[in-house]
This record gives C-alpha cells, sequence and structure tokens, in this order.
C-alpha cells in the first residue's frame, strides 16, 4: 500500500475574551507564530482568521501529534495578545462589515474582482491533503470520492450561527461559501489532461490566474501530488480534526486498493451528489441521505455504519483504526453544530456559545 501522507490545514477565530466577539489582531499571532512555527502558521484575508497547517505526516499518528501541537501554540501565542482561540465553521454573531481585512495584494486584488462576496466571507474551514502516487490515478480516485463527500460532510457540520441568527443549518459555512464560483462538488473528469485543460482553458481567458483559485469541496492540488479536501467545516476537538482526516484517507486508500484490484467504485452525477451535499448541510447527521443505487433514503446513522465497513480493509495497514471509530462518538455526543446549539437552548446566550467553544478548541491539547 502507498504512503497516503496526511497534511491538515485548520483556520482558527481569534476572539475577544470581554466583548466574546471576532478581534482583528491576528497579526500579533502571527508574527509570534512564525518566530517558532515558520511557515506552518499564516494570515488569511480576514485579520480575525489565523491559520495553521501540519507538516507532511506518514501517518495519522504522526498527524495527531501535529495538530495538536500547533493548537497549543496557537492558544498560547493568543493568550499571550489576551485573545482566545475558537474553532468553528462561523463565529456565532460577529458582523462581518466590521471585520478588518489583511493588507495583501492577492486580497485586495481577490476583493477588487468580488467585492462584499469576498468580504462576506467571514468562515473557518479544514482542509486535508492525502498524498497520491500520481496525477491520473488522483483523478479518478478524485470522481469515486466524491460520492462521500456529503457523508464526511455532515460529520464535521458545526456553524449553525451567522450573524447572530440560528441560521436552521447545521453548516451555514458552505452557504456563504457558495457565493464565491467555482465552488461545490466537482464535475466527473475522464483523465488528469482534462482537468488541467480546464484550469488552463480558465487562466488563459482571464478567469483565474493559476489553479489555486479552484475552489471546489475536493481538487487535485495545483502544484503537489495531493488529493484536497475542502468540504469540511473546521471541527471544535482535535479528536474530531483527526478523526475526519482519517476518513478522508482510508477512502482514497480504498478506492486506491479497488483500483489496484482492477475494480472500481460506480461514479455519480455531481447533481445527484448535491442533493445529499444539502441535507448535510441542512441536518447534519441527523440527516437522511440518498443511496443512490438502491434509490431510497437511509438514515445517517446507517449509512456511516456502511461507511465504516466499505474502508474497513484499509484501516489497520493505515494505522487508523482508533481514530476512524471516533465516527461513532461523533454520532453519540453530536457533531460541533448539535453542541452549539444544545448550549444555546440551555442558555439562550451566544456569548454562552462563543465559551464553549473556546473551551472545546482547547480540550486534550494539554
Amino acid at each position: 500500500m502507498p504512503t497516503f501522507t496526511l497534511g491538515i490545514e485548520e483556520e482558527f477565530q481569534t476572539i475577544d475574551p470581554e466583548t466574546r466577539d471576532l478581534r482583528s489582531h491576528m497579526s500579533k499571532i502571527v508574527e509570534g507564530g512564525q518566530i517558532v512555527l515558520h511557515e506552518r502558521v499564516k494570515a488569511e484575508m480576514h485579520q480575525a482568521v489565523v491559520e495553521v497547517g501540519t507538516n507532511i505526516c506518514t501517518n495519522i499518528e504522526e498527524a495527531r501529534r501535529e495538530v495538536t501541537y500547533l493548537r497549543q501554540m496557537i492558544v498560547d501565542l493568543a493568550d499571550r495578545q489576551n485573545l482566545k482561540i475558537a474553532a468553528a465553521g462561523t463565529h456565532p454573531f460577529s458582523d462581518w462589515q466590521a471585520q478588518l481585512i489583511t493588507p495583501n495584494e492577492r486580497y485586495d486584488k481577490l476583493i477588487e474582482e468580488m467585492r462584499d462576496v469576498a468580504r462576506s466571507n467571514l468562515i473557518f474551514g479544514l482542509h486535508v491533503h492525502v498524498g497520491i502516487t500520481n496525477r491520473n490515478e488522483g483523478l479518478q480516485i478524485m470522481n469515486a470520492v466524491r460520492y462521500f463527500l456529503p457523508h464526511i460532510y455532515a460529520l464535521s457540520t458545526n456553524s449553525p450561527f451567522w450573524c447572530g441568527r440560528n441560521t436552521g443549518f447545521k453548516s451555514y459555512r458552505s452557504k456563504v461559501f457558495d457565493k464565491f464560483p467555482r465552488t461545490g462538488i466537482p464535475d466527473y473528469f475522464n483523465s488528469a489532461a482534462e482537468y488541467d485543460d480546464y484550469i488552463n482553458l480558465l487562466v488563459k481567458t482571464g478567469c483565474i490566474d493559476d489553479g489555486k483559485k479552484i475552489w471546489w469541496d475536493i481538487r487535485l492540488h495545483p502544484y503537489f501530488d495531493t488529493i484536497e479536501f475542502r468540504i469540511c467545516d473546521v471541527p471544535m476537538r482535535v479528536d474530531e480534526t483527526i478523526c475526519l482526516a482519517a476518513l478522508m484517507q482510508a477512502l482514497v486508500a480504498k478506492i486506491d486498493k479497488l483500483h489496484r484490484q482492477n475494480l472500481n467504485f460506480r461514479p455519480y452525477r455531481r447533481l445527484l451528489i448535491n442533493e445529499n451535499k444539502w441535507r448535510a448541510a441542512r441536518y447534519g447527521i441527523e440527516s437522511q441521505l440518498i443511496d443512490f443505487g438502491k434509490q431510497i433514503e437511509v438514515p445517517y446513522a446507517t449509512l456511516a455504519q456502511e461507511l465504516l465497513d466499505f474502508v474497513d480493509d484499509v484501516v489497520d495497514d493505515l494505522g487508523s483504526r482508533h481514530e476512524i471509530e471516533y465516527i461513532n462518538t461523533i454520532l453519540q455526543r453530536g457533531t460541533g453544530a448539535d453542541r452549539q446549539l444544545a448550549v444555546f437552548n440551555e442558555t439562550n446566550s451566544l456569548n454562552a456559545v462563543v465559551d464553549y467553544i473556546v473551551e472545546e478548541t482547547s480540550y486534550g491539547i494539554r
């Protein structure tokens, strides 16, 4: 079995501990972090966002150490600036119009092009890179794995509030991001060459300047030999992040194994997969997703078990059985969105929700 290396990126909120609002002082955290973390910490377009990314990890155990260490460092750096760090797909009540933009030529161009679509994109995600042997195989794996994106997404839902409102969605982050071009579930591509031709056409016609402006829920990375999963809200706990990363790695490994056995997983059209994505965004793990093979609705818990069964023959080789079985814990405790809503229903206070997110973000890192 190939190694299927991992790289994990998490986007965090910087919180004022008094107001519980977002606070645009990320630069102090980034500047302090780069002294010890170098390229593993960086600024984002909004100054209230800080992103960290692991080194290349050879297995899930190494990935856990990296994610835990990076959270420790960012939380400590924030504490020194009298700030808090929170992991959720959206802030419960902060208004994007009040947030400062990071001075940067790339962000200036993005805002010039997209205006309020870019300015309002105050969201926080989890991106996971899984190493592939080559782009042709990676493209075929991506085609198959698209089907499972709503299943993964439902487990990550962690953004029920937007600008002080209960949106009714378990993940409103994706609704905010849908305003961007070239987002969502990608089309089916017959080959890596066809994929690259599409990107080259967009560059040639001035739609994009490079492949990094392809913001799909999953993509072949334009510069690295990785499949990049981009669909998830950033989870509250390290355990949740590692569970999702392990699941993504296992799905890539499983599809690769099928291909090496001259087998394949049936591909489905984007139109159908989008139906499940919408349900996952709206209802999370309480959803009924569609089994398109059987053409029936199935409770998410049933599909989650089928997903665990599907990857069962690769998880021991990957050393990730314990991490993937954390899915059962998520099903029992609820996703971040479920837990945010429970706190709000109990307290009727969005400040209490922010406090809970901050507390959960540091869970298990000491």
